[in-house]
């Protein structure tokens, strides 16, 4: 993260940020605040059972402070902003300059982003305190005009927290109420590099990806099982040795060839393999002509395994 100089300014365009990138960030903001409310619950987890949780609105604050205090405050960019390349800039001033915030914008960012969280998640507490909960008795008018107040305080924030976000949406600047407020946007913390894509590495990413979709459309197509079997019994000349090297007829049984498991409902095509009766009954499903992957026997008649016959092959 680069550190800046107050008052540090330049005259280049700044290139508009996308908005996505602008989301990401806040996003992984949000993520990395979320991660490490776990990691201190992690370390009072052997405590009594909900020792944090009167404290939680402040914990999430102090939180919310330290990141403040070592990431936007020295370098004016937050964690997410950090990792997208971003910053924020100051456009109070003058929009064209690439000027940093100053102390004063960066303390105003810190409250309206801190404050309004710890007011929500106090909100009932503090309600409660004054005597303002909805279904208490108010003693006289003023309790229930500033109930009243109140609430029309915070749907006002909401809805202009809504109109500052569809204003983003239409503009690409301020997806955060405080950004605006505050005289803060985003920005990329170096200069952008135009880069030049040739028709040479079009034309090929092109072609590779055509190319690719033609696999995945012909791959299903194949029988491997068939493929397989149809190499071994060129390769090897059928002989069954020559797939399982050393191992004697008498232990064929005992697997079978297509899964390598021990044989539910053993079945045979003839020859000294056998097969799960599923393994080989979807085989011949799939493809009317069905050979022994071991040996590359064509399937004659399936019909259930016997031992005896087995260790006559």
């Amino acid at each position: 993260m680069g550190m800046e100089k107050e008052g540090e300014s330049t005259c280049e365009p700044a290139t508009p940020v996308l908005r996505i990138s602008q989301l990401d960030a806040l996003e992984l903001d949000s993520a990395l605040e979320q991660l490490l409310w776990t990691q201190l619950c992690h370390c009072f987890q052997n405590l009594r059972p909900g020792l944090l949780t009167p404290l939680e609105p402040e914990l999430k604050a102090l939180l919310q402070l330290l990141l403040w205090r070592f990431t936007l405050y020295p370098g004016s960019a937050t964690v997410g902003q950090s990792l997208l390349s971003l910053r924020y800039r100051n456009i109070s001033t003058s929009p064209n300059l690439r000027k940093s915030l100053s102390h004063r914008q960066k303390l105003a960012l810190l409250l309206l982003t801190v404050g309004p969280r710890w007011l929500q998640e106090r909100s009932h507490s503090l309600r409660r305190c004054l005597g303002l909960t909805s279904g208490a008795p108010l003693s006289d008018g003023f309790q229930k005009a500033l109930r009243n107040s109140l609430a029309a305080l915070s749907g006002l924030a909401r809805l202009a927290s809504l109109v500052n976000f569809l204003a983003f949406l239409r503009t690409g600047y301020h997806p955060v109420l405080a950004e605006r407020m505050v005289g803060a946007q985003a920005v990329f913390s170096e200069p952008s590099v135009t880069r030049d894509v040739t028709y040479q590495y079009v034309n090929r990413e092109l072609l590779w990806h055509g190319f690719a979709e033609f696999l995945i459309f012909l791959l299903p197509l194949i029988n491997t099982s068939k493929v397989k079997a149809s190499i071994y019994s060129f390769v090897l000349g059928g002989d069954p040795s020559g797939v399982g090297g050393a191992r004697d007829k008498e232990g064929a049984w005992r697997e079978c060839a297509l899964c390598g498991e021990w044989p539910t409902m053993p079945h045979a095509l003839g020859c000294p393999h056998v097969f799960c009766y599923y393994c080989i009954k979807s085989q011949s499903i799939a493809n009317n002509c069905v050979r022994c992957p071991k040996c590359g026997t064509e399937a004659r008649r399936l019909e259930p395994a016997k031992i005896e016959t087995l260790l006559r092959h």
